[in-house]
């Protein structure tokens, strides 16, 4: 034995004569955090010591199969009886566990997949990561120019130009805002100055010239924003134009909300106020600022260094964040003002970036499927599928696409604001005290709250859960009335409502239930969803077995309980492999036009490919919408 390496012994370690207990280092990822456990701990052990909220209903043990995780590196005990039913041998191969029976026999590397995430760590930020080659449209030129003096009387614009002759590059264009700031700066700065230089697509010229749009210091780098804004929440992201590299990364609510919980709501404000447009748009240009604070004071930069930005969401987003009328998309047949690819000034806009910083709005499809859709099919790369897939964002508003050899049908489905928990009786967004995961058991009813706090409502996870529970215990039919006989059905508003936690158990003293009409809530989001997917089916001739990948994008697709989905009926009964929760693709999408004009090019092509279905007047759409509401 050498004395470098240790002894174990059972349960200690003996080194260089010290005598010290064994332990393992578990290290969890995507979270970045670590752990020390002792040998017969499980993984669920080390999350809880990391305080890593890996989601456990049954409260581990091996009950309920929601702590699934991923073994990346090291060695685990030998999967369980529990796990050799919740995995198939090729998952089991692969590496899939339950975190609360897997023991480390060693230090290990593990993956947490965002669904055995408990929501603490879960963030609207958070996406699918792709690479792209860094190209963006916005260059950095350094450049010294000549003092001015009485013998040299030269233009400071024409001064910097010839500057910049010497160094090939073709005269730039100066918009007044960069004028503001340009002589100035050059005094300053000793005239040695960076310029961001964006270029214009003015294909007749054989070097096109390019616009300035900001004048930095020689050290500054040179930064843009991606913004993805939901209906409901908005994330934003910080990058480096050279790298490519996120630097900080932030999300918000919506602020809009206050006018309405649904687009639909907020064109109709619009629409019964003088000014209401303008102050949906003020209201959301004074989050997208906080959020521009919070990112560069993170990063330790200034908002001059933030000289390009791309904004993505749905059409109606996408109208009110520009200041475009909405009344057309409030009235039939619900036509976008314009679906085309847009640069507006980010300082007619009101918003904190370089003085000349344009925004780029990629293209929209239709009405109620926007450039948000669009991103999320450029980043998950569906719209080059050659065998069927489905791609669907889900939120108040659900976009819906299918690509097969080449061609894709879109279409949006109105799924309502219950997944986020509005319109439940004990509905909240997701926070502490939230209701998120359901499980009905012979012993009884289990639920974990966020925060593993003392429920105090439901959030759209737990509610969906919920209905699939009921529905599997044959508490409710399929037409989602409840069985009246079962001990936990409670009298409520001439009906029936099922108790999920007695006030005893509550964090607010009220008794927790489910209605009727929150079951019908459920109903109506997932029917629409299920139809919408059916439809674009019945259009390319396929069947719902047919469909060999299944992509659930946005905040509560990735985090839904696919089988508790299935089970419902919301998605089609397909193998859990075909699916992919991809996150915050949007924002991934957002990310990639940013830094690459090659992604942009490919955007424009996207929204030009996509013939879109109008649902309302398809002619299947109402038996199959019936049809798919039941349970």
């Amino acid at each position: 034995m050498t004395s470098g390496r240790g002894l174990r012994v059972g349960n200690q370690q003996h080194l260089s004569g010290q005598h010290t207990e064994i332990q393992y280092k578990v290290d969890l990822e995507p979270v970045g955090r670590r752990a020390l456990i002792a040998p017969g701990m499980t993984l669920l052990d080390a999350a809880r010591r990391a305080g890593v909220e890996i989601v456990s209903v049954c409260g581990g043990m091996g009950a309920c199969g929601k702590c699934h995780v991923r073994l990346v590196q090291g060695e685990l005990t030998p999967p369980t009886s529990v796990e050799t039913r919740t995995f198939n041998p090729a998952e089991l191969a692969a590496g899939h566990r339950l975190a609360c029976q897997a023991r480390p026999l060693g230090d290990v590397k593990i993956d947490i997949p965002p669904a055995s995430l408990s929501t603490p760590q879960r963030l609207q930020v958070e996406g699918q990561e792709s690479e792209v080659a860094v190209d963006p449209v916005v260059k950095r030129v350094d450049v010294t120019v000549v003092p001015a003096t009485l013998h040299d009387l030269r233009s400071d614009t024409v001064r910097l130009t010839d500057a910049l002759a010497e160094q090939d590059v073709p005269r730039p264009f100066f918009d007044q805002p960069v004028l503001h700031d340009l002589s100035g700066k050059l005094r300053e700065q000793n005239w040695s100055v960076r310029l961001a230089l964006r270029r214009r697509n003015h294909r007749s010229e054989p070097r096109p010239r390019g616009e300035v749009v900001g004048v930095l210091r020689p050290e500054q780098a040179l930064l843009g924003l991606a913004v993805d804004i939901g209906t409901t929440k908005m994330a934003a992201y910080l990058l480096d134009l050279t790298t490519g590299h996120t630097l900080a990364k932030a999300g918000l609510m919506n602020p809009q909300i206050a006018y309405g919980e649904d687009v639909v709501s907020r064109i109709a404000y619009a629409n019964r106020h003088a000014d209401g447009r303008h102050l949906l748009q003020a209201r959301l240009m004074e989050s997208l600022n906080d959020l521009i604070d919070q990112l560069c004071q993170e990063a330790g930069v200034t908002h001059e260094q933030i000289v390009e930005a791309v904004v993505v969401g749905n059409t109606a987003i996408h109208h009110f964040f520009a200041g475009l009328p909405v009344r057309q998309l409030g009235e039939s047949p619900y036509i976008a003002a314009v679906t085309e690819p847009l640069d507006i000034c980010a300082c007619h806009l009101g918003l904190k970036l370089a003085s000349g910083a344009k925004v780029y709005l990629p293209p929209n499809v239709a009405g109620y499927v926007g450039a948000d859709h669009v991103a999320m099919l450029l980043a998950t790369d569906a719209w080059r599928a050659q065998k069927p897939t489905v791609a669907l964002d889900i939120g108040t508003n659900t976009e819906i696409s299918l690509a097969v050899e080449g061609q894709i049908l879109s279409c949006s489905c109105a799924s309502g604001p219950a997944f986020e928990g509005a319109h439940i009786h004990a509905g909240m967004r997701a926070a502490p005290g939230a209701v998120e995961y359901v499980q009905i058991l012979d012993d009884g009813v289990h639920i974990q709250t966020i925060g593993g706090k003392p429920p105090v409502g439901i959030c759209g996870s737990g509610i969906l859960d919920t209905v699939a529970e009921l529905r599997a215990a044959g508490i409710i039919q399929r037409t989602g009335r409840f069985q009246p006989n079962h001990p936990r059905i409670v009298p409520w508003d001439g009906g029936g409502a099922f108790l999920l936690a007695p006030a005893a158990n509550t964090g607010n003293g009220h008794d927790l239930i489910v209605t009727r009409r929150d079951v019908n809530e459920i109903q109506l989001a997932k029917g629409a969803i299920r139809a919408g997917v059916e439809v674009l089916l019945l259009e390319a001739g396929l069947t719902a077995q047919d469909i060999d990948t299944f992509i659930v994008a946005g905040a509560f697709g990735t985090y839904l309980d696919l089988e508790s989905a299935i089970r419902i009926g919301m998605f089609p009964p397909l193998p859990l492999e075909r699916f992919q929760q991809v996150g915050n693709a949007a924002g991934t999408g957002a990310r990639q036009m940013l830094i690459s004009a090659e992604q942009r090019r490919l955007a424009a092509q996207i929204g030009e490919r996509v013939r879109y279905v109008e649902l309302t007047i398809h002619p299947s759409f109402t038996a199959v919408y019936m049809n798919a509401m039941y349970l």
